[in-house]
């Protein structure tokens, strides 16, 4: 037990010390050991430290490293920066790095390769070349001096998480930077693994023998076979909410070990795992929304606390001289950072608040020049004084680094906008009948991509016919299970939803009544693929819903998950071109291949010339766009194009309106496409006739 010492007056007058034994003096004499308090403050830093520090107009990221500072062994000692500390906070510095990845997409980082190799490289160039000078002025060796200016190099995107509340993590200087983060602390780790042997004597041969191709190999195989791992995951075991969840994670722990097996950080393992696994995780997924939550809510947090634990703010008072040392640090790694962030800004033209952005993004200091440090520590090549002024620097960055985010992230401008109201009201009330369990999840996932991003409301509907006469319970339980399922899907994903019970004499006619009396805006509806006999003479239940819908209509097939979609192609009609309908439609393509990650194609049916000026960038459209003009017989063309993980979607122009069984124009009949390619998903667009 832990003691309390009082000083009282005895009778003879002097002075004696009373000891009193008492669990507040064990909590105050000795860091917390106990599992269910250590959890219980540091949860509690989690919830007051970001709201106190945002209602000051300081970052929340702030707060929590200065929660660190306070709680840990260099503050009042309550809490001992102990081995689940420090477990905690490498899963949080992980899942850092991997959403990092996660919101990095391959194709933008095409679209920005260039801006992101020449961001890294000067990223990496100019704190080597200030901070090796400036350190061999302190009386460095050339060894050390190389070593603590790759600590300059690196940085650790600590505000990362403010990126994704602003809303500009798809902006070009982002993804630039996020390009850049890669490669620069790619080239600060060989740089420490070349200085650590180096001082030892051993740079060998061997030593790039392995580690060239190791890199290479390593990187190849992350970007290549976990996308594949993870299409057969989701193909085989999608339908388990918990699996998905778990092999995420997993993925991201395999990358990170094997990483580490072959002598690089495990934080560039993490990283691209995130860019591995964003072609096959949706933006606004239930997925994403978990990772995401876990990871900014619980992990990042305690790495962030963690990082606090470790700074000892005395250090400039017990140690003078590091004073010195620290001020030329932050100086050097500043002037550095800020120097190769408006040169490519520059460069690139990127307006002044982006540039400002990322200088900021790549101020900060953490975790792998803690690693660095560390390491050129424990192998006596840098001094106590060279640690203490690095934590310095850390303290410094850490602070400024979120606080130049929030400044000049409010300032920058979301890449992608939505241009009108009417674009808007589609995805506004979303509403999605469910009848079938083995194609509900599909169906409310599309759903939930559109209505979310345009922040509106799913309306999950089950309809039972009474025709037949007096309605079962087993009836009633199937439709509560299915709608509960539905809200279930929705509330996971953060989205508001509605669900609709109704019983009507007609399928046809309660799904339409229930459109305009809860004023959806959009219907989506499943479609099996193929009709019948029957159907094709008096009509099935999606012919009906497309004569009487008073609103737009997706009707869809998908044999496959729909985030294992890798490209989406657009087919229309070339009369179709600058219509308001094509507009709407191209609108909806592109939130679903954007929040798919999939790469979009376009395919123009002409009838008269093959000449057809379409003006992408009128369209919001990248130049890189492909666009396919086709003329004759569409069927046997598209299907030497069609893959099994494509989904193609028919605009109204390039379909046949009316039945799904015969087609009088000859143009494009959806189920003989559909009959071609069982595996390809297909979404076939109907608007509303006007009378």
């Amino acid at each position: 037990m832990g003691n309390l010492g009082y000083l009282i007056n005895t009778d003879a007058g002097s002075l004696s010390m009373i000891t009193l034994t008492t669990p507040l003096a064990q909590i105050l004499s000795q860091p917390i050991q106990d599992p269910v308090a250590v959890f219980l403050i540091i949860m509690g830093m989690m919830l007051i430290a970001p709201l106190v520090f945002e209602r000051i107009k300081l970052p929340g990221i702030v707060g929590l490293i200065l929660a660190g500072v306070i709680i840990g062994p260099h503050g009042i000692g309550l809490l001992a920066r102990d081995n689940t500390i420090i477990l905690l906070g490498t899963i949080g510095l992980l899942f850092l790095m991997f959403l990092a990845g996660l919101e990095t997409s391959l194709d933008d980082l095409k679209l920005n390769a260039k801006s992101a190799f020449c961001f890294g490289l000067l990223t990496f160039l100019f704190p080597m070349i200030l901070g090796t000078v400036a350190m061999m002025g302190l009386g460095y060796s050339v060894l050390a001096s190389i070593l603590v200016a790759s600590c300059f190099a690196s940085h650790t995107l600590l505000a990362l998480p403010i990126l994704n509340r602003l809303g500009i993590m798809r902006a070009s200087s982002v993804t630039a930077t996020l390009g850049g983060t890669l490669i620069t602390n790619v080239l600060a780790l060989l740089v420490l693994a070349v200085v650590v042997k180096a001082h030892g004597g051993d740079l060998t041969l061997e030593f790039w023998l392995f580690l060239i191709p190791a890199l290479t190999i390593y990187t190849l195989a992350s970007l290549w076979g976990v996308p594949k791992i993870g299409r057969w995951f989701f193909r085989k075991f999608g339908h388990d909410e918990g699996a998905e969840f778990t092999f995420v994670v997993a993925t991201l722990l395999v990358a990170s070990y094997v990483a580490q097996l072959i002598e690089i950080e495990p934080i560039i393992g993490a990283f691209l795992a995130g860019i591995a696994l964003t072609p096959i995780i949706p933006n606004l997924s239930p997925l994403m929304n978990r990772i995401q939550f876990i990871g900014n809510t619980l992990f990042i947090p305690f790495f962030l606390i963690s990082v606090g634990m470790l700074i000892d703010p005395l250090i400039l008072i017990k140690e003078p001289k590091s004073l010195l040392v620290a001020v030329v640090m932050i100086v050097a790694e500043s002037i550095s950072k800020y120097a190769a962030a408006w040169v490519s800004g520059k460069v690139f033209g990127w307006p002044f608040p982006e540039k400002m952005l990322v200088f900021g993004l790549s101020l900060a200091q953490a975790a792998s020049t803690l690693a660095a440090i560390t390491v050129a520590y424990n192998i006596e090549l840098v001094d106590e004084l060279t640690v203490n002024g690095i934590i310095a620097m850390i303290l410094f960055s850490c602070i400024a680094s979120p606080w130049i985010v929030t400044r000049w992230g409010k300032l920058v401008k979301p890449e992608q906008k939505l241009d009108s109201d009417n674009q808007q009201s589609w995805s506004e009330r979303v509403l999605v009948p469910v009848a079938n369990p083995s194609t509900e999840d599909n169906l409310l996932q599309l759903a939930i991509l559109l209505v979310k991003k345009s922040k509106g409301t799913l309306l999950p509907l089950n309809v039972i016919s009474d025709k037949s006469g007096k309605i079962s319970a087993a009836t009633k339980s199937k439709q509560n299970r299915l709608l509960s399922v539905a809200e279930q899907i929705a509330h996971a994903a953060t989205v508001k939803v509605e669900s609709i019970a109704r019983i009507d004499a007609a399928i046809s006619r309660g799904i339409v009544r229930s459109a305009t009396e809860r004023n959806a805006t959009l219907i989506i509806c499943g479609w099996k693929g193929y009709s019948t006999y029957q159907e094709n003479f008096f009509g099935s239940v999606i012919d009906q819903i497309m004569r009487r819908s008073p609103v737009p209509i997706l009707i869809t097939r998908f044999p496959q998950p729909l985030e294992n979609t890798e490209r989406v192609f657009m087919v229309f009609n070339q009369g179709e071109i600058g219509s308001w309908e094509f507009q709407q439609t191209l609108e909806i393509t592109k939130a679903i291949a954007q929040q798919i990650k999939a790469k979009l194609h376009l395919l123009v049916l002409v009838t008269d010339s093959l000449n057809v000026d379409l003006n992408l960038s009128s369209f919001g459209l990248s130049k890189d766009t492909p666009v396919q003009q086709m003329q004759g017989n569409f069927i046997m063309k598209v299907s030497r194009m069609l893959k099994t993980n494509d989904l193609l979607l028919l605009t109204p122009g390039s379909h046949q309106n009316q039945a799904f069984g015969f087609s009088r124009s000859g143009l494009v009949e959806p189920e003989t496409i559909v009959r071609t390619h069982p595996d390809v998903a297909t979404i076939v667009v109907h608007f509303p006739k006007l009378s």
